[in-house]
């Protein structure tokens, strides 16, 4: 059974270290957003900017760290990304405090934690590749995936609570000493095998090294074709969500804890599908997930274009949220297992950065032109579009099966 796997004491600790940042950033979910209005007043172009601009700089400010993650050892650079976070963001109490915080001040430390997440999670990935066995991997991403949404599900609520009863920076404390715990979760693990990395080329920061992520996807056909429909499906859902918060919350009048509601009773989805994801590929083979699960997972955003209000409303929300969630937690633990195969291991931080940056970038362009047509048009014209582009996405899967695994070729870097 995939939950009874054992995968040894270091993958206890990184997993545990996951588990902490993770139920921080979900407790802190939206938190910069609403310090933006509750403390700073700030209107709804700064806090665009804050939600879109932000994460957006920060991933061109991941490009060059790159081959900097690239060729040193990630454990290092996983604490070293963990700790600045808890620096930026341990800034925000100590300013509200002293009466000095400020809109910039906000905006920056939205781009520093946006790029060294790309950058710990580049660590991340190739390090849990030296870590476990290949047999393990795919166990090791559900159980990672199966953690993510539990801390989506409980993490904003409690963090609403929490704001209202202790004030509004209280979320932000919690996520900021998250990443400090995950930091002394990750140096428990101790240096054990990891390698010293080794460029295989001449330099490895050369111009060309920033490029060698995305030289490597777009060379591999089907990675390539995964690629481009991971960005267009996560660019189209994310986009819908402050969409959805305008026409729940200001049009349809639904109460905030039912607006809570929708979102997170659905994330146990999360959990049924990280579940399903060993025993799936087991039964059926990774291919039919790409295809199957890969188009499930787009065909229901449609439905949130037929919201309307009242009990049937809610429902038809939380039914929508929970089959994407399901169908998403399904597919996406199969597929950071099967790109962490596709990929030489002197290359899996520059392809993980690259694949984060540009699902980074997407969901930033989408969000901020769903914006602009609801602004036009209305949010439900908005997400009924959106749905509707969504279902041309499964057409850039693979269309035969690619997926089986293959030896780590000694490419240059």
């Amino acid at each position: 059974m995939v939950g009874r796997r054992r995968l040894g004491r270091r993958f206890g600790w990184l997993w545990a270290a996951y588990a902490v940042s993770a139920y921080g950033s979900g407790l802190g979910f939206g938190a910069l957003p609403l310090i933006a209005v509750l403390v700073l007043h700030s209107g709804p172009a700064e806090v665009s900017a804050l939600s879109a601009v932000g994460p957006a700089v920060g991933a061109l400010i991941a490009v060059p760290l790159a081959p900097w993650v690239e060729f040193r050892r990630k454990r290092s650079v996983m604490i070293a990304m963990d700790l600045t976070r808890f620096a930026v963001m341990a800034t925000i109490p100590v300013a509200y405090a002293f009466g000095r915080l400020g809109f910039v001040q906000l905006l920056v430390i939205s781009v520093v934690v946006a790029a060294a997440k790309i950058a710990f999670n580049a660590a991340g990935g190739a390090y849990l590749k030296a870590l476990v066995r290949p047999d393990d991997l795919l166990v090791a991403n559900a159980r990672f995936e199966s953690t993510n949404w539990s801390s989506i599900a409980v993490g904003p609520p409690l963090g609403g609570a929490a704001i209202g009863l202790f004030g509004p920076v209280t979320t932000v404390v919690a996520d900021a000493l998250s990443y400090l715990l995950s930091a002394l979760g990750i140096t428990a693990i101790g240096g054990g095998r990891e390698e010293a990395p080794r460029p295989t080329g001449t330099s490895p920061v050369r111009a060309g090294a920033l490029l060698d992520g995305w030289r490597h996807i777009m060379g591999d056909p089907c990675l390539r074709a995964l690629y481009l429909n991971n960005m267009l499906v996560s660019g189209l859902i994310m986009a819908t969500e402050p969409l959805l918060a305008v026409l729940l919350l200001r049009q349809l009048e639904f109460p905030p804890w039912q607006y809570g509601l929708a979102f997170a009773a659905p994330c146990i989805g999360g959990l049924i599908g990280s579940r399903l994801a060993h025993r799936v590929v087991a039964r059926y083979g990774r291919h039919c997930v790409f295809r199957t699960v890969g188009t499930l997972r787009a065909i229901w955003l449609i439905g949130l274009a037929f919201v309307r209000p009242g009990v049937v409303g809610l429902v038809t929300v939380m039914v929508v949220e929970l089959a994407i969630i399901i169908n998403m937690s399904l597919y996406t633990p199969v597929l950071a297992t099967y790109r962490l195969e596709r990929t030489p291991k002197h290359l899996v931080a520059r392809t993980l950065s690259a694949w984060s940056i540009g699902q980074q970038a997407s969901i930033a362009t989408f969000t901020a032109l769903g914006g602009l047509l609801a602004d036009v048009t209305s949010p439900r014209t908005a997400l009924t579009i959106a749905g509707l582009l969504i279902l041309a996405t499964p057409f850039l899967l693979p269309r035969r099966d690619q997926t089986t695994p293959q030896h780590e070729p000694e490419l240059a870097a």
